[in-house]
C-alpha cells in the first residue's frame, strides 16, 4: 500500500498542467470581467450618487447562474470604496450571501449576520425579531451614513422565509435619522419579481439590470483569458476550449459551468497521468460535474423542496407512473411524520414546475379526461446517484 500511495503523491507532485488553479475558483476575481462593460456602466450610473452620500435607488439585477452578476457588482463595489476613501462621505457597503446555510435560513439570522458585519453583536437565538431590528437601526443609526446592503441570491432567502424581510428593510428609512440605507439584490431566478408582493416589488426594485447569458464565443473568450493564467503552456490540447464553451453555452450561458468543467478536466487529466488536457478529459469532467450539481441542490434546498423531492423519489420506486396528485398526498403524510406545516397543493405543484426547470425531474402535461389535467413526474436524476440523493433527504428531514 505505501509503494502505491508514494507513486500517487509523486504524481501530484510532478504538476504538469497548473500554474495557479485559483484562476478557474468561483471565489475567483479577475482584474477585468469580458463583455460586461455595459452592465458594470449601468450599475457604476445607478450607485455612483453614494458618492456625495445621497442614497441610492434599490437595485434589482438578475440573469440566469454564471452571468457574471455577482462579479460585476463586486468589481463597482470595490472601485466605489476605492473613491469613497478620499471623500468626506461615509459609505459601508456589505455583501451577504442569501444561500448561506445558518445565515440566512430565518429573518432573525439574516439581521445578526448584518450586524455582525457592522461590528456588533446578538446572540445566535434566542431575542425576539423586533429587538433584533431595533440593535441593528441603532447600530446603523449611530453615524451619518449611507449603507448599501447587496443581497446576493435574496431569491433562496425568500423561498426560505417569505418577503416580508425583504418590506421590513426597504421601510426602514423611516425610522433611520442620520444614516440611510440602500439595498441592491441579487437573482438567479427570472420570475423571482413576478412571485413577490406588490409592495415588495416596488420598493425593491425601483431599478433593474437584466445579465443575458454569455453566448459560445464570449465564454471562449472568457476560458482563453483564465487559461493563460490558470495552465502552463501547452497543456491544453486544441478544441478543448471550444468544447468547454460549447457545453456551457448549451447550458444557460454558465461561465462558473465553463470555468469548472476545465478546472475539473485538468484535475482528472492529472490524476490520470496525462501529458496534456484532452476532449475527453472534458466528457468526463462534465459527467462529474452533472452528478455533484444534482447531489448539490438535493442537500441545498430548503425544507419544503425536501419533503417533494422526497415524495417524488419515495413514489418512483414503486410506480412507473406517477402523477401531482400522488405526489400531494405523499408529501402530506411526509410533513405530518417531520411536524411539519402542510403547504397547499398549488404551491407545492409551483415547487415541481422549479424541479423541472432545474432538471431533477421531467413533468409531463396530460389530460385525464374527466378527471381533468395533471402532469405524470418522471425522475431526471442518474440511478448511480439516486440512493445518495435519498440518504442526504432522509438525513436532513430526520427521517
Amino acid at each position: 500500500m505505501g509503494v502505491k500511495l508514494d507513486k500517487i503523491f509523486d504524481s501530484a507532485s510532478n504538476n504538469n498542467f497548473f500554474k495557479n488553479k485559483s484562476v478557474l475558483q468561483t471565489n475567483y476575481a479577475p482584474e477585468t470581467i469580458p463583455h460586461r462593460d455595459k452592465e458594470i456602466e449601468q450599475i457604476a450610473a445607478i450607485m455612483a450618487p453614494c458618492l456625495r452620500g445621497e442614497k441610492t435607488s434599490n437595485l434589482f439585477v438578475y440573469g440566469k447562474t454564471g452571468t457574471g452578476k455577482t462579479l460585476s457588482i463586486q468589481y463597482v463595489k470595490n472601485e466605489l470604496l476605492k473613491r469613497a476613501k478620499s471623500s468626506d462621505n461615509k459609505l459601508k457597503i456589505k455583501y451577504l450571501n442569501c444561500k448561506l446555510r445558518k445565515v440566512a435560513d430565518t429573518e432573525y439570522r439574516i439581521l445578526a449576520e448584518l450586524i455582525k458585519k457592522l461590528g456588533g453583536e446578538v446572540p445566535a437565538t434566542g431575542l425576539p425579531t423586533d429587538s433584533v431590528y431595533n440593535k441593528f437601526i441603532d447600530l446603523v443609526d449611530k453615524d451619518k451614513q449611507l449603507l448599501v446592503l447587496v443581497l446576493d441570491e435574496v431569491d433562496q432567502a425568500v423561498k426560505k422565509i417569505s418577503d416580508n424581510f425583504l418590506y421590513n428593510l426597504t421601510r426602514l428609512n423611516s425610522e433611520l435619522n442620520k444614516a440611510q440605507i440602500s439595498i441592491v439584490g441579487i437573482s438567479n431566478d427570472l420570475r423571482f419579481l413576478d412571485n413577490l408582493d406588490p409592495r415588495v416589488r416596488s420598493s425593491l426594485s425601483e431599478e433593474e439590470i437584466v445579465f443575458s447569458p454569455y453566448n459560445a464565443l464570449q465564454l471562449q473568450d472568457i476560458l482563453r483569458n483564465r487559461a493563460d493564467n490558470a495552465f502552463y503552456k501547452n497543456a491544453v490540447t486544441s478544441g478543448v476550449i471550444e468544447k468547454c464553451a460549447a457545453f456551457a453555452a448549451r447550458d444557460h450561458g454558465d461561465a462558473r459551468r465553463a470555468l469548472d468543467l476545465l478546472r475539473v478536466a485538468g484535475e482528472i487529466a492529472e490524476r490520470k497521468g496525462a501529458k496534456k488536457i484532452k476532449l475527453e478529459h472534458i466528457d468526463l469532467a462534465n459527467s462529474k460535474i452533472e452528478r455533484d450539481k444534482i447531489l448539490d441542490v438535493v442537500e441545498s434546498e430548503p425544507k419544503q423542496f425536501q419533503l417533494t423531492l422526497l415524495s417524488i423519489m419515495n413514489l418512483l420506486d414503486k410506480n412507473k407512473k406517477i402523477f401531482t396528485g400522488d405526489v400531494y398526498r405523499t408529501y402530506q403524510e411526509l410533513c405530518k411524520r417531520t411536524s411539519t406545516e402542510i403547504l397547499t397543493q398549488r404551491r407545492v405543484s409551483s415547487i415541481i414546475s422549479e424541479f423541472d426547470m432545474l432538471g431533477l425531474i421531467n413533468a409531463k402535461n396530460i389530460s385525464r379526461g374527466t378527471y381533468g389535467k395533471t402532469r405524470e413526474i418522471k425522475s431526471s436524476i442518474p440511478k448511480e446517484i439516486g440512493q445518495q440523493a435519498k440518504s442526504i433527504l432522509k438525513e436532513a428531514l430526520s427521517l
